[in-house]
């Protein structure tokens, strides 16, 4: 057996030792990003099918940026309070309850607040996911690991938005089934008899720090919330503009992600094994290729849309945690929470920017613009990390 092949059998071995004591975790992270999928998508859908405008549609967006922003700075307190998996159970509990009420409520400015609610959990939950999963990591292990808790997480996302093809969004019956899939996420981890991680003391972010750590993962991670929290937000838009209808732009969005999940998998495995910062430049040129081709090209036939799409999602859904890896790697093992809640809020920020820049371009030069701010988003990343 050559050196090689015993080095890849270690570190299989070491993944698995690391994942299995938080496979609830990571069974009830599957759920709840399956709630947020459906979630994600149907707002936007059924917002198109109500008649609001494209500036009304990116606010809600920012509004749940805005609320991951401030989770940033006030969910650690509450996991320092109560421990991290009464936190965790906490900020689903209250995603359900929001889900159900967006479901009742049919107005523009309450989905708005609602929606920064929703915000605030996904701060809350991102953070005790991923410090719970690097206290269980290693420098050898963590890119792969990082990259099977994204493909777990956008898995979880396909599922959620197929399920808006499956039934009518202009019903409530998808706002219930979305309260039913988050109650569920909350059982694994409540059910576990796994070790939690250890209890936190006071916890203050450091960004400066954090960049003089890592530099490339503090301007990346900005610039990957821009250009996700564009597409994210106003990708479901693009669709009704084109002139897709709901299904086929489901399958889109889903299409999309579910070739971001695969290339997790040799993107985390490239990257534990050469320098991170060359992984990200070359994911990032590729996302803003399949970018720029959008907007040069326009195409109408839905086949090219998605092969385009297609690849910017795959190149742009593995850019995340290669640099969350990348800044946990100078990362202090009881720095590892401080460092995860810096980058949620450097992305956060991003995904401000994004949408609050998307609505307002999309309306001036058309749909297909949108490509335009992921585009930008993409090269300065590659510029940056080059």
């Amino acid at each position: 057996m050559t050196a090689g092949s015993l080095k890849l059998r270690s570190m299989k071995k070491t993944m698995r030792r690391n994942l299995l004591p938080v496979m609830a975790l990571l069974l009830g992270t599957l759920f709840l990003f399956l709630g947020n999928g459906l979630y994600g998508l149907l707002l936007p859908v059924r917002g198109a099918a109500e008649g609001y405008s494209n500036e009304v549609l990116g606010l809600l967006g920012t509004s749940w940026a805005t609320g991951f922003v401030l989770g940033c700075f006030i969910a650690p307190k509450l996991v320092v309070r109560v421990g991290h998996v009464r936190a965790f159970s906490t900020f689903v509990s209250l995603m359900s309850v929001i889900t159900l009420l967006s479901g009742i409520v049919i107005d523009a400015e309450w989905w708005i607040v609602l929606r920064a609610i929703t915000g605030f959990c996904t701060a809350g939950t991102s953070m005790i996911i991923e410090s719970w999963l690097n206290e269980r990591a290693t420098n050898e292990s963590r890119g792969a690991i990082f990259s099977f808790y994204i493909s777990i997480t956008l898995i979880g996302v396909v599922g959620g938005q197929m399920l808006v093809g499956v039934f009518d969004p202009t019903t409530t019956i998808l706002f219930m089934i979305c309260g039913i899939v988050y109650g569920v996420a909350v059982m694994p981890t409540t059910m576990s008899t796994a070790a939690s991680p250890q209890p936190l003391k006071s916890l203050k972010l450091d960004l400066p720090l954090l960049y003089r750590n890592s530099p490339v993962s503090c301007v990346g991670i900005l610039l990957i919330g821009i250009a996700n929290g564009a597409y994210g937000t106003l990708g479901a838009v693009f669709g009704t503009r084109v002139g897709l209808d709901a299904s086929t732009i489901a399958i889109l969005l889903s299409v999309t992600i579910f070739l971001g999940a695969v290339m997790q998998f040799p993107a985390g495995k490239l990257s534990d094994r050469i320098d991170r910062r060359y992984v990200l430049a070359a994911l990032s040129a590729l996302a803003a290729f399949a970018a720029v081709a959008m907007v040069m090209l326009q195409p109408s036939d839905p086949l090219w849309i998605f092969i385009f799409v297609g690849i910017y999602g795959a190149a742009a859904n593995a850019l995340y945690p290669i640099a969350v890896a990348h800044a946990n790697d100078f990362a202090k093992p009881d720095e590892f929470v401080k460092v995860s809640g810096g980058l949620l809020l450097l992305f956060g920020i991003g995904t401000i920017i994004g949408p609050t820049l998307g609505g307002p371009v999309m309306t001036a030069a058309g749909p297909y613009s949108l490509f335009t701010v992921t585009a930008i988003a993409h090269l300065l990343i590659s510029a940056y990390a080059i």
